[in-house]
């Protein structure tokens, strides 16, 4: 029985106890007289009786038409409702004791009932409570609830109620009306029930104004309308509260100052005013006027200035939400005297700390031992916290029930205090984008409440501490982007509940435990751009809920493992730019090649046909005759590559000076902004294979964006174990450093840099061109049976694109700089912007005949490639013969495209 349920019936019992209290005239009345009294009410009785079921016909009626309406009741609520039983025993049912017996109370909560609420039930006149929250109705209120004089509560909360709020104006006695979690609309009713004392309309979709009619109801005490769609600002009217203790208009669209009339609501008890656009300064003495405040909530809006000082006055507060604002200057020094402060949140601001001063806060918090959760993050904190406060061991040690720790994205330096291993009941510890430098505190394995663990992108070092896999309560440990080294410890097999492990671009060695097979619920492993060796544990296809592995750009041998094709959840796999040989398995996500990265690995072969790798050939032989013919091939082979590899690098020798000034990089790099191999790592989210849309001869390109101006960018990664790889590289420098159309794919920089293993790393940043490439648009859609509109461009589009083309070869052919053949025209080196317009890209192949607008003007050629250049179907015979290259090479893959694509094909 609920609470509402029980205080009518209550409410009931204690009527009828004054309604019957024993009469107490003349103890003098003969008893003879008594006799006759008691004869008569019996005669009566019968009389009474049915006299008292005919006049209360109408409820139950009224009952069962409300059943009727009822189209699903999952737990069987109303089977009681029937003739074998009187409807006052009814389940949900209460009525009044004295008679007649009227129905009084209904309520039918937590039922999951499907249905409408009947309008038949604004005849049910004594009832008092009508509670149907926590089922599926529909459709509307009806309105003839609105007429029920003696209603005191009303609650249709969580149900799937549309239309608009009905007037209860006519209600007089109501004094509880809950409506959240339907889906009503239209605007908040200007009447209201004059002895309203709980207003609850959440999670709905209501618009208009908060009406100033409200505050007539001087017996309110709270106000609940988050998450609906009010606008404009709080009523100044709102001063007139006398007892208001909730006011909770978060998650709408209200927007000006500070409201003021708060100020003068002193027995408020919460304010959340969250996620709203309210702006300007708060006032600096709010703490001042509202001394019984406990909660506040001002999160997600616009507000600026200082934190108010004055909030230390309101001395119950326990919960402070000032997140997401633009909040300046530095966090009260007297934020300490808050002594029940349970949960501090002032993150993505812009408060500074930099001088002893600025600090002291910190020093202050260590009196608020109720603490349990805190984040500073996302703000302008700088350096160490100062010893000169008794530093952060001291402060920590009094905040023994702190349970979040959130101080990323901040400039900290220094070590990570081994003192917050004291904080046992430490369950969340973020100190993500900061400057820690040193060791991770093994000590941390003694907090066995800790859930999750965050400290990537920092300048820590050292091992992986093996105590934080023995934490028994650890679920995501996320160390990415540090400079941490020695191999991966075994004991990361002890972390059984274990659900995301992340180590991307660290310097982390040694091969991959087989033990991490034994982290049963593991679901994500991110390992990639570490120095990892040995094979893939085939322990990883048994982690039954693995969905991603990320082991690329490692130095991985051996075989992909069966194993992981059998998983039945694994979503994605990225194995790329490693050392593994063997056939790619066929069974299970790699079906998938859009799922699976296996690009720089020069050993591998079969799989899928998409993967175009070359078929596998297995010869084994037994005997020893054959086994050492096998070894001699091998020497001879060794030897006969020593030797041409000695006499190219001496011809390489001879003609390093005039490679270099024809191809220097230097030159290039220095007109365009300088990224590092972090700044790419950090943009491609450490080469993700989500971040990965296409791949070359020569490399891999990735979406992402760069944090200078946080535009799109695609990143095209070469793979210089490649052979011609690296040629690849500078041809397209030397084509694109002096090149500028509007036709030809836009470069914003080139990164030639050392990678986290200490290997040479190359990469072009382009401008993204979201359109994709022509190849895609003639025939990717086609090729896997879709009607896709993508594959029915216009004639005039293609027309257009035709001439796109040849306007970039014109300007290549004959710019002020010199001839550019481009060599490797098709239609995948061809991408569209969203308008259509086509760009020409990949000069991998580039050659250039320097000082001269044409071929014929003579000049010399400058390669970019020692084999066949161009793609088969589209490379030109004296390309393919290896001959001298012309302006003709290009206009005659060009002419293939023209006739043997964009114009053959089937245009609207």
């Amino acid at each position: 029985m609920s609470s509402h349920t029980r205080e009518s019936k209550n409410l009931e019992e204690g009527e009828d106890q004054v309604a019957g209290e024993p009469y107490q005239g003349s103890m003098k009345v003969s008893a003879i007289i008594r006799s006759l009294v008691m004869i008569l009410a019996a005669i009566c009785a019968h009389v009474t009786i049915c006299s008292s079921l005919q006049r209360n016909e109408t409820d139950m009626l009224t009952l069962l038409e409300f059943k009727k309406t009822i189209s699903l009741d999952p737990h069987q609520a109303l089977v009681s409702w029937n003739d074998s039983t009187h409807y006052c025993g009814w389940e949900g049912v209460h009525c009044r004791m004295k008679n007649p017996r009227r129905v009084t109370s209904l309520d039918l909560s937590y039922q999951g009932l499907v249905g409408q609420i009947s309008p038949s039930l604004g005849n049910l006149t004594f009832l008092k409570y009508l509670i149907l929250s926590d089922n599926r109705f529909t459709a509307e209120i009806p309105p003839f609830l609105g007429h029920l004089s003696h209603l005191r509560c009303l609650i249709l909360s969580n149900n799937t109620l549309r239309g608009s709020i009905p007037s209860f104006a006519n209600c007089s006695n109501l004094e509880v009306l809950l409506l959240n979690g339907n889906s009503l609309a239209g605007k908040l009713p200007i009447n209201w029930p004059p002895n309203l004392q709980s207003l609850g309309l959440s999670a709905n979709n209501i618009t208009g104004t908060i009406p100033a009619s409200l505050s007539n109801l001087t017996m309110m005490l709270e106000i609940r309308c988050m998450d609906n769609k009010i606008e404009g600002d709080i009523p100044n009217e709102f001063a007139k509260f006398g007892s208001l203790q909730f006011l909770n208009v978060a998650k709408n669209l209200l927007a000006g100052r500070f409201p003021h009339a708060i100020l003068n609501l002193s027995t408020l008890a919460e304010v959340s005013l969250t996620s709203n656009s309210f702006s300007g300064e708060v006032p600096p003495n709010l703490g001042n006027y509202l001394p019984n405040l406990e909660l506040l909530y001002l999160a997600n809006n616009l507000f600026q200035g200082n934190i108010p000082s004055s909030l230390t006055n309101a001395s119950k507060l326990h919960r402070v939400d000032m997140s997401e604002n633009n909040f300046t200057g530095v966090v009260p020094g007297s934020i300490g005297k808050l002594r029940k402060l349970s949960w501090l949140n002032l993150e993505l601001n812009k408060l500074k700390a930099h001088s002893k001063q600025d600090w002291v806060f910190m020093n202050s918090l260590a009196n608020c031992t109720e603490l349990r959760s805190f984040s500073i993050s996302g703000n302008q904190l700088e350096g160490q916290v100062p010893s000169s406060l008794g530093g952060v061991p001291e402060w920590l040690g009094c905040l023994k029930k702190l349970q979040q720790i959130y101080l990323y994205d901040n400039s900290f330096t220094g070590f990570i205090p081994v003192s917050l291993s004291n904080l046992s009941r430490l369950g969340i510890l973020n100190l993500s984008s900061n400057k820690f430098t040193g060791d991770i505190p093994s000590s941390l394995e003694r907090l066995q409440m800790l859930q999750y663990l965050y400290i990537p992108y920092n300048s820590l070092h050292g091992n992986v501490p093996k105590g934080i896999f023995r934490i028994p309560a650890i679920s995501e440990i996320n160390l990415s982007f540090n400079n941490l080294d020695g191999p991966l410890p075994v004991e990361i097999g002890n972390a059984k509940q274990l659900l995301y492990f992340a180590l991307t671009s660290n310097k982390i060695s040694g091969n991959i435990p087989n033990t991490m097979g034994n982290c049963e619920s593991l679901e994500d492993i991110e390992l990639s751009s570490n120095i990892f060796q040995g094979g893939i544990p085939t322990s990883l296809g048994n982690i039954r809920g693995l969905r991603i592995l990320n082991c690329s750009h490692n130095n991985l041998t051996g075989s992909i493992p069966l194993s992981l094709g059998n998983s039945q959840y694994i979503e994605k796999l990225d194995f790329s730019f490693n050392h593994l040989e063997g056939e790619v398995p066929t069974n299970g996500i790699f079906k998938n090649i859009t799922a699976v990265g296996i690009g720089g690995n020069q050993g591998l072969c079969g799989g899928a046909l998409e993967f175009h790798l070359l078929a596998c050939s297995f010869k084994p032989s037994n005997s020893t005759k054959d086994k050492q013919f096998n070894v001699l091939k091998v020497v001879v082979l060794v030897v006969g590559m020593v030797s041409i590899t000695m006499a190219i690098f001496f011809l390489l020798f001879r003609r390093r000076k005039q490679k270099t000034r024809t191809i220097s990089l230097p030159s290039y790099c220095r007109q365009f902004p300088e990224v590092s191999f972090n700044d790419i790592a950090r943009a491609t989210n450490g080469f993700s294979l989500s971040n990965l849309i296409g791949r070359g001869g020569y490399g891999s390109v990735y979406q992402g964006k760069l944090s200078q101006d946080g535009n799109d960018i695609a990143i095209k990664v070469f793979n210089l174990e490649i052979r011609g790889a690296q040629k690849s590289f500078f041809a397209e420098c030397n084509t694109l450093r002096n090149t500028r159309h509007r036709n030809l794919v836009h470069t914003i920089t080139a990164c030639s840099s050392i990678d986290s293993n200490g290997n040479d790393f190359k990469a072009l940043v382009y401008e993204f061109v979201p359109g994709g490439d022509l190849h895609r648009l003639l025939y990717t859609a086609q090729d896997y049976g879709c009607s896709s509109d993508l594959s029915r461009i216009t004639l005039a589009q293609r027309l257009s694109i035709a001439v796109d083309v040849a306007d970039a070869l014109e300007y290549l052919h004959h710019n002020n700089q010199g001839t550019i053949v481009h060599c490797d025209m098709k239609p995948s080196n061809i991408l569209l912007d969203g308008s259509m317009t086509a760009r020409v890209g990949d000069f991998g192949l580039a050659k250039f005949k320097v000082g001269s607008a044409a071929p014929s003007s003579g000049g010399s050629y400058s390669t970019s490639s020692v084999a066949i250049n161009g793609t088969i179907e589209y490379v030109a015979p004296e390309c393919a013969a290896g001959g001298q290259i012309s302006t003709a090479s290009d206009v005659y893959s060009f002419g293939i495209i023209l006739l043997g694509n964009i114009f053959t094909e089937e245009a609207n």
